[in-house]
């Protein structure tokens, strides 16, 4: 028999075939040889043609579309990257996606960037995130939200170093490409204080500290990771204070980098000490009216006032005169809890881009006891929002909220011991995992300078020495809140002694009781109205008849306080 007509009817998910085969004055169906009416017959072909064409015809199209976006937008993004890097730069983006599952990036309906393998290590969804695991081209603001070269939100996690003056030594290109492949980190951000001992604006060596962001811009460039150069202002408080070296600086790196689109710019880190919002938003048009005569893309991170924690006030006012402007939150979870939290959302859901360049898990002196569930919870939230964040502090300072142990003289491949808690924690965040297997490192790697780690800086003295140098205390700003006025104070110490110096402590007396907020470049303690100040291994010396300064502390207590 020779069939008049044959049709294959398939449905989303399975294939089935119909065939009438006409046969004389008899009409088979299919395989069943079941006789049916010719009328019956061509009412059956009719509606198979149209449920073929009903599952069909969607299907064509939507592929056809599909094919026609990425073909489109796989030309946009090797038009951009072989315009910025060339075209080896290209083939490494492209590499980086498909050499390994885990780093795969799958888009999702809302067209957020997820990294698969993230919600597989980490049964909890909400800590998971909206990650990016690789460079994902120029990145740019929309909304409220930080997008990639195809428009998709991505989520930056990483990093930041802590003062590149005094732990320069892990900027280095094996730790950069380890934060990489093994942290699954797609920022590092680049911490230059301005005021503090050897800031940038304070006596210390410029052209090393450019050097050293440089080479972290290298590092992270080469590595597929994004950077964040960070203008780290904290003792100065009010970032018009150095406006002038400000502008110098950022028209030095962004006409530098104005072809790397991996560099992000942050313009104030921590703007206190009373500053107002619209103070810290006329410096930032300022600066980032520099940075777009030679970047018109770069994404720029403003600080918000109160050590950038009022984004509300920036949500009230923002900058509209430029584009791709974010604005900073700042939070340690054993001080800063579900308030802050809320003052966060509220500000997203004005439409507020936030970027937390900064956060740690200890309290706000950046010591402490840490707050893993505080933490927890900061992350869940951040996440839900696809909000980028980057953990203080990649060193081995004796502090809770570093990284690294301070007995860990490593300066890449660590092991899971070689972590703090809060390194531990975060990197648990970051892989799901509760292991990291290190490699042998050199311990004074440098990334190219000439460093002496800190606890072999040569002194002229053969002995152990605990100096008490006098102090020089200066009020440098004072403010109030609430029922308290803070009280922000800078110190020199000098050694008037015999001898060198190899560490130091002073006690400094007030007329009353004393509240510790902040305190920099020194180990701080309270007892009463005393406050207590030890060195740190990096500034414990003092030669003889020699000063340091750059020490300085926040303090809060009555409007009548004052230094006995």
């Amino acid at each position: 028999m020779k069939p008049s007509s044959t049709i294959l009817f398939v449905p989303w998910g399975s294939c089935y075939s119909l065939t009438l085969i006409f046969s004389g004055s008899k009409i088979y169906l299919g395989d069943t040889m079941k006789t049916v009416s010719r009328p019956k017959s061509l009412l059956i072909y009719i509606l198979s043609i149209a449920l073929c064409f009903a599952f069909f015809a969607p299907k064509f199209v939507e592929n056809k579309k599909e094919d026609e976006l990425l073909s489109s937008t796989t030309s946009a993004v090797e038009k951009e990257s072989k315009t910025t890097f060339g075209e080896s730069k290209f083939e490494e983006v492209q590499n980086t996606y498909s050499t390994s599952d885990s780093k795969t990036p799958t888009s999702t309906k809302s067209g957020v960037i997820t990294q698969e393998n993230m919600s597989k290590q980490n049964t909890n969804s909400s800590m998971s995130g909206n990650f990016s695991p690789v460079y994902s081209g120029g990145l740019s603001v929309k909304g409220n939200k930080l997008v990639n070269s195809k428009g998709q939100q991505v989520q930056l996690r990483g990093v930041s170093t802590h003062g590149l003056a005094w732990f320069p030594q892990y900027v280095n290109s094996s730790l950069v490409s380890e934060l990489k492949t093994k942290w699954n980190c797609n920022v590092i951000r680049l911490a230059m204080y301005t005021a503090e001992y050897g800031g940038y604006c304070t006596g210390g060596n410029k052209e090393n500290l450019k050097r050293l962001i440089n080479n972290g811009v290298t590092y992270a460039t080469n590595n597929g990771m994004y950077v964040i150069i960070d203008w780290h202002i904290l003792s100065d408080g009010n970032p018009n204070t150095y406006i002038n070296e400000s502008k110098k600086f950022f028209a030095e790196m962004a006409n530098k980098y104005k072809n790397n689109s991996h560099v992000i710019y942050e313009i104030c880190n921590e703007p206190n000490g009373g500053t107002s919002w619209s103070q810290i938003k006329s410096y930032a048009e300022t600066i980032i009216g520099i940075i777009r005569q030679y970047d018109a893309d770069a994404v720029v991170i403003v600080g918000t006032p109160t050590w950038s924690q009022e984004v509300d006030k920036a949500a009230s006012n923002p900058i509209t005169k430029y584009n791709n402007v974010m604005y900073a939150l700042h939070f340690y979870a054993g001080t800063h809890q579900q308030d802050l939290r809320n003052t966060m959302v509220k500000a997203v859901n004005a439409g507020l881009p936030i970027f937390v360049s900064e956060f740690g898990i200890s309290d706000a002196s950046g010591n402490g006891s840490i707050n893993t569930d505080q933490g927890n919870k900061w992350i869940s939230l951040l996440n839900k929002y696809g909000i980028s964040y980057c953990a203080w502090n990649l060193s081995n300072k004796a502090e809770s909220s570093a990284l690294i142990n301070s007995s860990c003289q490593k300066t890449s491949g660590f092991s899971y011991s070689d972590l703090t808690g809060s390194g531990k924690w975060y990197y648990n965040i970051l892989t799901g995992k509760t292991s990291l297997e290190g490699v042998n490192s050199d311990v004074t790697t440098t990334g190219g300078n000439n460093y002496v780690p800190p606890s072999t800086t040569a002194v002229s003295t053969t002995k152990a020495v605990i100096g008490t140098p006098a102090y020089t205390l200066k009020l440098s700003n004072s403010w109030t809140s609430g029922e308290e006025t803070f009280y922000q104070y800078d110190l020199t110490l000098t050694n008037n002694g015999s001898e060198n110096y190899t560490s130091w402590k002073v006690t400094i007396p007030f007329n009353e009781n004393i509240t510790l907020s902040s305190g920099w470049c020194g180990n701080y303690s309270v007892s009463g109205n005393k406050l207590v100040i030890t060195s740190l291994d990096w500034n414990g010396n003092i030669n003889k008849g020699a000063s340091i300064s750059g020490i300085g502390f926040i303090i809060s207590g009555s409007s009548n306080l004052k230094a006995n």
